[in-house]
C-alpha cells in the first residue's frame, strides 16, 4: 500500500465529519426563507415609516434668538446667502424679476396643478423639495426639471436644523440629494432651511447652520415676500402679500404641499398675468442672478444609488398598499368566518340537541377500533384501557408500525379480551390503518391515535349517526387533555373554538373537511369504495374525508363523542405537528382540485367545500399576522388610539366566539384568560408554519409520518378515580 495514498485517504475520511457538520449547521431553506421574508417586511415597513416622517423625525422649532453674532451685512442683505469658502455675502434679485419658490413638495395632488398654472403662463420657479416627498413622488421631480424649473433642497425630514448636529445636517442634505439623483438624475446647489423666513431673521442659532451649509457648497435661499398661503387667508390676501413694492425684484415664498393648496393655485392663476402686465419676469433663481445653473447631472455609481433608493421606497409604498389590501381581506375572512360559525353552529346545536332528534334506528352492532401506533410505549396502555371501559361492543386492533420501544409487547402483556396486536414493518400511518382495516371483523370502524383516550360513551356516541344510511363518516369531539401549561391552554382554545365550532359549521354546510385522526368513525364499505387510506398526502384524514364527500357520502359531527388527546408540549413539537397538518391540507386540496369542475356530489364539494377550506384553513392563517403587524406599526408610527381600538375590536369578536364555543362544549371559561396572548404569539407561529409549508410545496419537498414525543399523562375524565376505586377493592379482597 502506498503510505502517501493512505495518508490522503485518511485525511479525506477525517475531513468528512467536519464537512457533514458544516452541512448540518446550515440553516434549512424552509427556515431561512421565512426569516428573510419577515426581515424584509420589517425593513420595508421601517423604510415607509422613515419616508413618511413617522420615525426619526424631529418636529421641534426653536424660538427666535439673539442676533449679535450674525454679520450686519447678512442681516441687512438680500435673500440669497452665500457662505461658500470664506464668503459672507448676500445677493438680491434684480428689479422687475420675481422668483416664485414652492416649499415642502412635491405633493401628488397640488404640485401638478401648480405646474400646470406655471406652464399655462410660461413662468418658471424654484421648488424646494423635501427628500421624503421626492422619494415618494419621483415622477413630479422629473417633471419639474423637464419643464425648466429649478429644484432646491429643503432637507429630507424637514427638521429645524438649529437643533441638529453637523452629522445630522449632512445626512439631511445627502439623503435629499440621493432622492433627486434617483428621481431626475441631478444634484442641486440651492438650499432653503425649514422654518426660515427673511434674511433679517437670521440669528445666533441659525447662522452657524448657514455657514456649515455654505461649507458644503450650497447657496442658502430665504425670501423677500411671504404669501403666507399656508394660513389660507384668501386668494386676494395671498396676492397682496406676495406682491413686491415699487417694482422691486423678489423671491416669493409659497407652498405646493402640506395641506389644501387650492387658494395657492387660484392665486397663482391671477398673480402671474397681473404682474406680467406690470412688466415682471417670472424665472428661476440662477437665471435671475445671471449665474450658472444650480443643477448638475449625476452619473455612474451615484446615479444608480439614487435609482436603487427610489426603487426601494416605491417597493415599500407598494408593499404597504398590498398589506392594507391583505388586512382588508383577512378582516373580511375573520369576521365572515366568525359570523358563519356563530350562526351555523347555533343551527347545528339546536338541531342535534332536540329531545326527539335521532339519526335513525339506534346503532348497537359491534365496532372495530383501529389504533395505529409507532413508539407509543408511554401512552398505549392508557389508550387501550380506556377502550376496555367502553359501553359499546368493540374489538380493538393495535397496529404496531415497526415500533422500537416495545409498544406491541406492552399491549400483549395486558392480556385484555378482544384486543389484538397486528405487527408490520414501519410503513407510515396510512399503511397501518389499511392493515388494520384488512384485519377488522366489523363493518363499522373507529380510528384513533395511540396517544388518545376515549370516554366510556365515546364509541357509542360516535357510531350513532350511522343510523342514517347516507352517513359515511363521523367526526368526534377531540379535546386537549394536557391543558395545564400555557401552550396546552392555547391549543385547548384552538380545539374548542377553531376545530369543534368549525365542525358544527361545516356539518351544516355539508362539507366537513377533516375527520380528526384522534377520533373518527367510518363505514367500511365507504372506505373500500374510495380505495382506503391513501399516503398521497401527509394529511391522510383530510384526504380521505374529501374523497368521501366526492363519492357522495355525508360526513357529520358527533359532539358527544369526546376523545382526550395529548397535545404537543413544546413549541418545536407544535411546529412539527402543524407543519405536517398545514402541508398535508395543501396537498389534499391540490389532489382534489378537479372537484371544482366535477358534477354531482363531487362538484358540490369542490365549489363549496374546497373554497371554504382554502380560505379559512390556508389563506386566513397566512394573512392573520397582518393584524398584529399593523398593531405594532400603529403603536410605533400612529395613529395609536385608533390602531389599539381596532385590534381590541377584533379581539373582542374572537372572545365572543370563543366564549360561545366554550359554552357549547360546556367548558369552563378560565382558560380564555390567555386568549389575548394566544392571538399575539400563536398567529405568528402559524404564519411561519404555513409559509414554510408553502415553500416545501413549491420546492417539491416531502415529509414522512412524524412522531411527536409523548408523556402519557392524558387520561379520560374519571379514569384516575376508577383506577383508585379498583385498587381499593383489590386491596380489600387481599386483606
Amino acid at each position: 500500500m502506498n503510505p502517501r495514498s493512505s495518508g490522503r485517504g485518511a485525511a479525506r475520511r477525517a475531513g468528512r465529519p467536519a464537512a457533514r457538520a458544516r452541512t448540518a449547521r446550515r440553516l434549512p431553506m424552509r427556515y431561512l426563507l421565512p426569516s428573510l421574508l419577515l426581515v424584509a417586511l420589517l425593513a420595508m415597513l421601517l423604510l415607509r415609516g422613515y419616508v413618511h416622517s413617522e420615525i426619526l423625525a424631529d418636529h421641534r422649532v426653536r424660538p427666535p434668538a439673539a442676533t449679535d453674532r450674525v454679520p450686519k451685512e447678512i442681516l441687512r442683505g438680500g435673500p440669497v446667502i452665500d457662505t461658500r469658502g470664506d464668503r459672507q455675502k448676500t445677493l438680491r434679485v434684480p428689479d422687475r424679476h420675481i422668483v416664485l419658490t414652492f416649499d415642502d413638495g412635491p405633493d401628488p395632488k397640488w404640485t401638478p396643478k401648480v405646474l400646470d398654472v406655471l406652464a399655462e403662463h410660461d413662468a418658471h420657479g424654484v421648488f424646494f423639495v423635501t427628500g421624503t416627498m421626492a422619494s415618494r413622488h419621483p415622477g413630479l421631480v422629473a417633471r419639474m426639471v423637464r419643464e425648466g424649473h429649478e429644484v432646491g433642497l429643503h432637507t429630507f425630514n424637514h427638521p429645524d436644523l438649529s437643533f441638529q448636529s453637523k452629522s445630522r445636517v449632512d445626512r439631511e442634505l445627502s439623503q435629499n440629494q440621493l432622492a433627486l439623483a434617483g428621481a431626475a438624475g441631478i444634484r442641486t446647489s440651492l438650499f432653503r432651511p425649514p422654518y426660515s423666513s427673511f434674511a433679517d431673521a437670521m440669528d445666533n442659532t441659525s447662522w452657524p447652520v448657514a455657514r456649515h451649509i455654505g461649507s458644503r457648497g450650497y447657496l442658502t435661499v430665504v425670501n423677500d415676500t411671504d404669501s403666507e398661503d399656508w394660513k389660507r387667508p384668501g386668494v386676494a390676501e395671498i396676492i397682496r402679500r406676495a406682491t413686491p413694492a415699487d417694482g422691486r425684484g423678489a423671491i416669493v415664498l409659497m407652498h405646493d404641499s402640506g395641506g389644501d393648496r387650492s387658494q395657492t393655485v387660484a392665486a397663482l392663476d391671477r398673480f402671474l398675468p397681473t404682474l406680467k402686465q406690470q412688466g415682471y419676469r417670472f424665472t428661476h433663481l440662477t437665471d435671475a442672478l445671471d449665474a450658472p445653473s444650480a443643477h448638475a447631472r449625476v452619473t455612474g455609481v451615484a446615479l444608480w444609488q439614487g435609482r436603487i433608493w427610489i426603487a426601494l421606497v416605491t417597493a415599500a409604498e407598494h408593499i404597504t398598499d398590498i398589506l392594507v389590501v391583505g388586512l382588508a381581506v383577512i378582516g373580511f375572512l375573520v369576521l365572515g368566518r366568525f359570523a358563519l360559525m356563530l350562526v351555523l353552529s347555533g343551527i347545528h346545536t339546536r338541531r342535534v340537541r332536540k329531545r326527539d332528534f335521532r339519526w335513525g334506528a339506534p346503532v348497537t352492532e359491534p365496532v372495530s377500533v383501529l389504533v395505529p401506533a409507532y413508539n407509543e410505549a408511554k401512552c398505549i396502555e392508557n389508550t387501550v384501557r380506556s377502550l376496555m371501559a367502553s359501553d359499546h361492543p368493540i374489538e380493538v386492533l393495535v397496529i404496531d408500525d415497526g415500533s422500537t420501544d416495545g409498544t406491541a409487547r406492552i399491549v400483549e402483556g395486558l392480556g385484555l379480551p378482544n384486543v389484538r396486536v397486528v405487527r408490520q414493518h414501519n410503513a407510515g400511518k396510512p399503511a397501518a390503518l389499511n392493515r388494520g382495516l384488512a384485519n377488522a371483523r366489523h363493518d363499522l370502524v373507529v380510528m384513533m391515535d395511540g396517544d388518545t383516550v376515549f370516554e366510556a360513551s365515546t364509541v357509542r356516541e360516535l357510531v350513532q349517526p350511522f343510523g342514517d344510511p347516507r352517513v359515511g363518516a363521523v367526526a368526534g369531539n377531540a379535546k386537549v387533555g394536557n391543558r395545564d401549561s400555557l401552550i396546552g391552554a392555547w391549543q385547548h382554545i384552538e380545539y374548542v373554538m377553531g376545530f369543534n365550532l368549525d365542525r358544527r359549521m361545516y356539518d351544516v354546510l355539508r362539507c366537513m373537511p377533516t375527520i380528526p385522526g384522534a377520533v373518527g368513525a367510518f363505514r367500511r364499505s365507504a372506505l373500500e369504495r374510495v380505495g382506503g387510506m391513501s399516503d398521497d398526502t401527509l394529511a391522510e384524514d383530510t384526504d380521505i374525508t374529501m374523497a368521501l364527500h366526492r363519492d357522495g357520502w355525508r360526513v357529520v359531527y358527533a359532539e358527544k363523542a369526546r376523545a382526550w388527546t395529548e397535545a404537543p408540549e413544546t413549541v418545536r413539537q407544535l411546529w412539527s405537528q402543524r407543519y405536517r397538518w398545514s402541508y398535508g391540507t395543501m396537498q389534499a386540496i391540490w389532489k382534489h382540485r378537479r372537484a371544482l369542475i366535477d358534477s354531482g356530489p363531487s362538484g358540490r364539494f369542490g365549489r363549496v367545500g374546497l373554497p371554504l377550506v382554502s380560505l379559512f384553513m390556508v389563506l386566513a392563517p397566512l394573512l392573520a399576522p397582518l393584524i398584529d403587524v399593523f398593531l405594532l406599526y400603529g403603536l410605533v408610527f400612529g395613529p395609536t388610539q385608533k390602531t389599539v381600538a381596532a385590534w381590541l375590536g377584533v379581539l373582542a369578536v374572537q372572545a365572543v366566539c370563543a366564549a360561545y364555543a366554550f359554552r357549547l362544549d360546556r367548558e369552563p371559561m378560565t382558560h380564555l384568560i390567555s386568549l389575548p396572548l394566544q392571538q399575539i404569539l400563536y398567529r405568528q407561529l402559524m404564519y411561519v408554519v404555513l409559509l414554510q409549508s408553502w415553500i416545501t410545496a413549491l420546492t417539491g419537498g416531502r415529509l414522512r409520518w412524524q412522531k411527536l414525543r409523548r408523556t402519557g399523562v392524558v387520561e379520560a375524565p374519571g379514569a384516575a378515580a376508577r383506577r383508585w376505586q379498583a385498587g381499593g377493592a383489590e386491596g380489600g379482597t387481599a386483606a
